[in-house]
């Protein structure tokens, strides 16, 4: 996609494409807080008039890192995707200070139903990994998962810093990963119930985290994601993964080394 047809680019502001700092980097950035945000302002528009409306939602990522929303058809901003699927999340984090001095992520695209039953279920197996309150009305007929076909985003990093960048950046390539795929539930679960103390180092040791209850919520040939409560957490691997035994063999290796580092 050209940046001058790119959704929210601005390439012919001076301010947005300033040279940036050499500690700012964009994509990185970005996939962070894509990847480990899970409340989400969603900007959809209003069917009847046609005015930007904002509505508060909670979100998880698909493996590619597509944002993925479950929504009840009894809210407006559904219908709103129903009539016009063109919508944005704001993903911010926060912190001690001024707000705007933190960074935050607009990611913009097209919202898609997710109809078909396996990807919806691999789909709400991640959110509510994720979300597990979620699971409360998870199975109600009246919510459904939504997918976001990221077409760009914009991500703000705090004063002097700013990007536009385009969807590609944003996501994770898993076209040689179905291996993981397929394993990632079964390795999410095991990691989880037989291997407490492992994910609690890497909480602690690998993302610096205090400690806390922390679970594993999910994987990616990029890295996997934890929570602990409210609190998340974003570890990478040090090379891609593609497949479950990949995945076994590098977590065995970094509890090691997150070991010996602690120990």
């Amino acid at each position: 996609m050209d940046i001058k047809t790119q959704p929210g680019a601005m390439p012919a502001n001076p301010n947005e494409n300033a040279p940036q700092p050499a500690d700012f980097k964009p994509v990185e950035w970005a996939k962070d807080l894509l990847r480990s945000v899970r409340v989400a302002a969603l900007g959809t528009l209003d069917r009847n008039t046609g005015h930007p409306v904002t509505t508060l939602v909670t979100v998880a990522t698909d493996f590619d890192g597509a944002p993925l929303i479950m929504i009840s058809n009894l809210s407006s901003h559904t219908a709103n995707l129903k009539a016009d699927p063109r919508a944005s999340v704001l993903l911010a984090r926060g912190g001690k200070g001024d707000p705007l001095a933190h960074p935050r992520l607009t990611v913009l695209g097209r919202f898609e139903r997710i109809e078909d039953e396996a990807a919806r279920a691999r789909a709400k197996a991640r959110f509510v990994a994720r979300n597990p309150k979620s699971a409360l009305y998870a199975d109600f007929p009246d919510f459904s998962l939504w997918r976001l076909a990221v077409a760009a985003g914009h991500l703000n990093g705090g004063f002097a810093r700013a990007a536009d960048l385009p969807g590609a950046d944003l996501k994770t390539e898993i076209g040689d990963a179905e291996g993981l795929i397929a394993a990632e539930a079964g390795a999410i679960d095991h990691m989880n119930d037989d291997h407490a103390d492992a994910v609690q180092v890497y909480a602690t040791v690998l993302a610096g985290e205090e400690p806390g209850p922390w679970k594993m919520t999910g994987a990616d040939p990029e890295g996997f994601d934890l929570a602990a409560g409210e609190r998340t957490a974003r570890v990478l691997f040090a090379e891609r993964v593609t497949t479950g035994e990949a995945l076994h063999k590098t977590l065995v290796k970094m509890v090691r080394e997150a070991r010996a580092r602690a120990g």
